[in-house]
């Protein structure tokens, strides 16, 4: 399996290679001892459209038996005129049809004596950390983006499902529950008869009641987030959201056809940090979009520099095949878009290398990654795997293992990471609830 694109996609594959493994199928480290391949895709930007080709076409040079699936697998066309010989090729989260071409591709010899999977299924992450998918699809008309128009409109998992699941994770040893979907905030709003508004809000106190980290991701700021927030406060669920922001200025938000209330989101930080001042913020901005201008973007690094988020992440703007933005008037220069990434970046930097300086002295709960001969890697409630910053260990951590939970006091920072050492006792215990 080569798994593309978002921890959404991971999600997706580490459901298949579950089914196979149930089926009696093994997984192969490499190409050379594998019967057939599959591919996931990503199929957001161009940029990772191409990425999808060339491992389509690595996998069909080192193997020659390839299925394709995901995002891009909703173009079967644009995949089979730049490699005709896959096997087949299917869409997102269209695990029969994916289960049917391996099939076909290499038919199974089941074996009740082989046959078992982990409690937990077949996992791409760490034993310790695992994602949980609440949703599929999203409801937005954002201009850039194309993942309506491949993964279709929110369809919210039932709150059941998705807490039988969140249970045998953590039964299985997961520590960490990371939850995604497309527009988090909006779960259950789909379903007819809900007994509450907003049903994230109650599924957060349930699955911070299992005893794991819970930390959400994908976050819209719409009002009721100030109903999760106090969550947090309690040490239920982690002190952290993840706010998909994309711009500042009035104006650029309208042309991505998103709300357009920047000086409102100052409003809606500021009342979040009010309930929990513990709170993390990080978020993703696109800089470069058509039609910005220099105006545009000072305002950007302006409520940039008020908002103070802990973490952030930037991209230049590209087309999209599909999107709308692309027909849009006044597409910037790659010059200016790089120049503007790196002035928006030194800002971002800047900010996070402050606040992190402010964390010098406290003492920290955080989750051990990694431990090897020369120190474990961690991370606070304020980090998320692989796309945040991490927290060093240099002494006293030989019986550590990935997966404990320690208290360490922080005694230097950088700008995007922190070093530290064991103290004896972690600074609170974690309230645990018992769900009825």
């Amino acid at each position: 399996m080569v798994s593309l694109g978002c921890p959404k996609a991971l999600v997706d594959s580490e459901r298949i290679l579950t089914r196979l493994r149930a089926e009696g199928y093994a997984i192969s480290p490499d190409y050379a001892g594998a019967a057939a391949v599959i591919v996931n895709t990503c199929g957001f930007l161009d940029s990772a459209r191409a990425e999808s080709l060339e491992a389509i076409g690595e996998a069909l040079a080192a193997n020659g038996r390839v299925i394709v699936t995901g995002c891009l697998g909703a173009e079967p066309e644009f995949i089979t005129g730049a490699h005709p010989k896959v096997l087949a090729v299917t869409g997102p989260a269209q695990f029969e049809a994916v289960l049917d071409a391996v099939h076909r591709a290499v038919p199974p010899a089941p074996d009740p004596f082989l046959d078992l999977i982990p409690p937990a299924g077949v996992k791409l992450t760490p034993r310790h950390y695992a994602y949980l998918k609440i949703a599929e699809g999203c409801d937005h008309a954002c201009r850039f983006c194309i993942i309506p128009a491949m993964r279709g409109p929110l369809v919210s998992r039932p709150a059941a499902a998705v807490l039988r699941e969140a249970e045998r994770l953590v039964a299985a040893g997961v520590r960490e529950l990371l939850v995604i979907s497309q527009d988090t905030s909006a779960y259950g709003t789909d379903r007819k008869g809900r007994e509450v508004r907003f049903p994230v809000v109650p599924l957060a106190r349930d699955l911070g009641a299992l005893g794991a980290w819970v930390r959400l991701h994908y976050v819209y700021p719409y009002p009721h987030v100030r109903d999760l927030v106090p969550l947090m406060a309690e040490g239920l669920v982690l002190p952290y959201l993840d706010v998909p922001f994309q711009h500042a200025h009035p104006d650029v938000l309208r042309r991505m056809a998103r709300p357009a209330a920047s000086a409102r989101t100052l409003d809606e930080i500021a009342a979040w940090r009010a309930i929990c001042p513990e709170l993390t913020i990080r978020s993703t901005f696109i800089v470069g979009y058509p039609g910005e201008t220099e105006a545009e973007f000072a305002y950007l690094l302006d409520w940039l520099e008020a908002a103070q988020l802990d973490r952030v992440g930037c991209f230049r703007y590209e087309n999209v095949r599909g999107a709308r933005a692309n027909d849009l008037p006044g597409h910037l220069p790659e010059e200016v878009k790089d120049e503007r990434w790196h002035r928006f970046m030194e800002r971002a930097q800047a900010i996070s290398g402050r606040r992190l300086a402010g964390k010098v002295g406290k003492v920290l709960e955080a989750i051990v990654d990694r431990v090897d001969d020369d120190g474990a890697v961690c991370r606070t409630a304020a980090d998320a795997p692989e796309i945040d910053g991490q927290l060093f260990l240099d002494s006293g951590f030989e019986g550590l293992a990935p997966g404990d939970i320690v208290a360490v006091r922080v005694e230097e920072a950088g700008d995007y990471d922190l070093w530290g050492s064991l103290v004896e006792a972690p600074p609170r215990r974690r309230q645990r609830h018992t769900r009825a």
